[in-house]
């Protein structure tokens, strides 16, 4: 199909031969004033523009400023005709966005090669932007299927580990669940706005499931153990916490962003802190104890009262579970969460499927 160029002078002469050399091998259409040209251009788009620059009302130099403020005509190549041979009119030409620009009067063989080759170099233009839009798209493809493959790796590494102590992988996927309701929540009522956003929360939800990735460390006998724990067995299995920092830095520390592996450690090693300070490893308190910690810990006990463990039962009604950690208000949960929380009752049952 015949490129189209669209030929923009006021005068009636030199359009019509314009029109006479370019004919043959491409397509014209014709405007007599740079109105009539933007006109046109408002439905329809040339693969070139010859475009005067002395013309009445509206020279070649305005029209150039309208075509380059929209989208759709600013990456329209434009060569500029001019009977001015001055410098300065050659360097505006180009410092406008102007490809190329031809003397008035024409010479025929001059502007056809001109044309001829504003028009290849264009279309090599467009060649290149959609080889590495194909390219980026690809790579973004494969960017997302090595991610889902990680999150695979990741997700099902934290349920065999989980497994251990019996809780089957159920814990991993109910704590992701449960911290993803709640960042949604505090990020729709505009809490922690500083430090909650879409691409934060993505992070948390992320990490979530390697929170207790360090108990591949705690021997069996301590992680299985049916009754209450000893001291010294309690001891052992705080160290989960930071076993989890170092096996969190082996597994992901080279081959994630910075950002990423921060929320995975915060989660991870501060899960067990506490709002008044009494918690572990560290004994941080308030909002010393990173936020994703903070979100990380409701949700743990939440998931631990409510499903069954080698050491106990599952507690029901779930209102009772609602209670406990209501009592843990300002103690052992940030008050603001755990509010929250307490009000998200209606939609716990639902998503658990509790019926009254």
């Amino acid at each position: 199909m015949k490129k189209i160029i669209l030929v923009v002078d006021d005068d009636r002469t030199n359009l019509a031969l314009a029109q006479k050399l370019l004919l043959p091998q491409y397509r014209i259409a014709a405007s007599n004033s740079g109105m009539a040209a933007l006109k046109y251009l408002e439905h329809n788009h040339p693969d070139l523009i010859l475009l005067d620059i002395n013309m009445p009302e509206m020279d070649g130099f305005a029209v150039m400023e309208q075509l380059k403020k929209e989208e759709k005509t600013a990456n329209i190549p434009v060569i500029f005709l001019t009977a001015d041979n001055l410098t300065e009119t050659e360097i505006k030409c180009f410092r406008m966005g102007a490809m190329d620009f031809v003397t008035k009067p024409f010479v025929p063989d001059i502007l056809l090669s001109r044309v001829e080759k504003t028009i290849e170099l264009d279309s090599y233009r467009h060649d290149l932007e959609n080889m590495v839009r194909i390219q980026a798209e690809k790579i973004t493809e494969n960017a997302r299927k090595l991610s889902v493959i990680q999150d695979s790796v990741i997700v099902g590494m934290a349920n065999l580990i989980e497994s251990r102590d019996g809780s089957t992988g159920r814990h991993v996927k109910n704590t992701q669940m449960y911290v993803r309701m709640i960042a949604d929540e505090l990020y729709r009522r505009k809490l922690f706005a500083d430090e909650l956003s879409p691409e934060s929360i993505e992070d948390i939800c992320k990490a979530a499931p390697l929170h207790d990735v360090g108990k591949i460390k705690i021997p069996d006998a301590i992680l299985q153990k049916p009754g209450k724990l000893t001291p010294e067995e309690f001891d052992e299995m705080k160290l989960h916490t930071t076993y989890s920092r170092k096996i969190i830095n082996t597994i992901i520390g080279d081959v994630e962003d910075e950002h990423y592996v921060k929320v995975v450690e915060d989660i991870a090693l501060y899960h067990h802190e506490r709002w008044d300070g009494t918690g572990y490893p560290t004994g941080l308190a308030g909002d010393a104890i990173p936020l994703a910690a903070r979100i990380m810990a409701v949700a743990d006990v939440f998931d631990a009262l409510y499903e069954e463990r080698c050491y106990k039962p599952p507690i029901r009604p779930i209102e009772r579970i609602m209670q406990i950690m209501s009592e843990g208000r300002g103690t052992q949960f940030d008050p603001t969460i755990i509010d929250v929380f307490m009000e998200m009752l209606p939609r716990l049952k639902e998503m658990l499927n509790i019926r009254e």
